[in-house]
């Protein structure tokens, strides 16, 4: 089986500019190909995932990925799927997030003896002359057309900035760049950034007269159609500092029935044969076993073995009530932070990252949702006795330690 026909078979193929062309490159090794990621946060989430894969995937085949940076797009803010303006970053934090961007890639690609590359487009985008850009490169996009693509249209309802609409002329300026420096021939992403893709691929046609492909990722949903990624507290994040691998396990051991399969087609490393016995036999107790093959993959691709261990174990002993397990997520709490002994539930919750706020929590309180040492806690102005150590259990499967120090 040829890697393309596996990208198909594990349905990652959404959008392409042209399929032979693109089949031949890849199944050769000879695609040199880039995904961009705008460094909006410190750290990168579950939405850069499965492009991290995609290049492992394509670079395990002989393929040269380039991993582009966006330090002078991030300054201005992609639209694509966004109803309001991006927060604008300082030259500053953007910095501190690419490098933070750059120690998470290496745990997914082999960047050693030339095998790929890291580039920032700060390097090339910050001292572009503006009278120069308008001549040559605005000179080959349409105003008209543009405004008919999908990521502009949502944000004309609420107003469209023109910093915002240059997005797409900054993102196909890389294309440009990277096919005429680095040879670079493809560009991959998510789905949502098929017409910025377009651009890129009609610059260089109309610039150079040469051709360049691009194909687009299916994105992560939900069988609700909803983006997978964002637990009650934010994102899922890749940095075991921001979400904890026993908390990252957990996200994905939590994933619908109707996901799981999906999941692992899309996110693992699983033979896709394997993967599709499983699903001819999909059912009751086979979901749960399915959900913990994802979870530990996963983990062990992010965080690696011996966390995926740890996270196995302590998930296999909460389910079954063993809840005495070290690898527990926990909290310490100063004896100075308690009032008689105790903390009342609602601040107690916030306290240990459980809920966000203490609304959400009287919600849970109050509906049953929340057990202290396998005992219903029901009263939203309770006070949790720490005197000793105390098991708090969020819904069916959440369970958090509490110690006080």
């Amino acid at each position: 089986m040829t890697v393309f026909e596996e990208l198909k078979r594990r349905g990652l193929i959404a959008q392409l500019t042209d399929e032979k062309e693109i089949e031949e490159l890849v199944n050769n090794g000879k695609a040199t190909f880039y995904i961009g990621f705008d460094p909006t946060a410190d750290s990168l989430h579950v939405g850069h995932f499965m492009a991290l894969c995609l290049m492992k995937r394509l670079q395990m085949a002989g393929n040269k990925p380039i991993a582009l940076l966006g330090g002078g797009t991030g300054m201005i803010g992609d639209p694509s799927g966004k109803t309001d303006m991006r927060k604008m970053l300082t030259k500053e934090t953007i910095q501190h997030n690419v490098e933070c961007f750059k120690k998470q890639m290496s745990r997914f690609i082999d960047f050693s003896d030339g095998k790929a590359m890291v580039v920032n487009n700060a390097d090339w985008l910050l001292d572009l002359n503006y009278v120069d850009v308008l001549r040559e490169v605005g000179a080959h996009f349409s105003v008209n057309k543009m405004l008919t693509f999908e990521c502009y249209k949502q944000r004309m309802e609420r107003g469209l900035t023109f910093l915002e609409f240059n997005y797409m002329i900054m993102q196909s300026y890389d294309f440009y760049k990277l096919f005429t420096d680095y040879g670079c021939n493809m560009q991959f992403g998510g789905d949502d950034q098929w017409a910025n893709m377009l651009g890129g691929t009609e610059l260089i046609r109309k610039k150079l007269g040469k051709d360049a492909y691009a194909m687009t990722i299916t994105l992560l949903l939900n069988s609700e159609g909803k983006k997978m990624g964002k637990t009650e507290k934010g994102a899922v994040w890749l940095d075991p500092e921001k979400t904890s691998p026993y908390d990252f396990f957990q996200y994905w051991r939590n994933v619908g029935d109707a996901d799981v399969i999906k999941c692992l087609k899309m996110l693992t490393f699983v033979p896709i044969e394997e993967i599709e016995e499983m699903e001819k036999t999909m059912e009751g107790a086979q979901f749960n076993k399915a959900k913990e093959l994802l979870a530990y993959e996963l983990t062990k691709l992010v965080h690696g073995q011996e966390e995926a261990d740890k996270a196995l174990e302590a998930a296999r002993a909460l389910f079954s009530s063993n809840t005495s397990s070290e690898n527990m997520p926990s909290t310490e709490i100063g004896a100075d932070e308690l009032v008689d002994g105790g903390m009342n539930i609602l601040d107690l919750l916030v306290r240990c990252g459980l809920t966000p706020s203490k609304s959400e929590g009287r919600r849970l309180v109050t509906q049953n949702g929340i057990a202290v040492n396998d005992v219903k806690f029901t009263d939203p102005k309770g006070s949790v006795d720490l005197s000793q150590e105390v098991i708090i259990k969020k819904g069916k499967k959440v369970f958090h330690k509490v110690i006080v120090k």
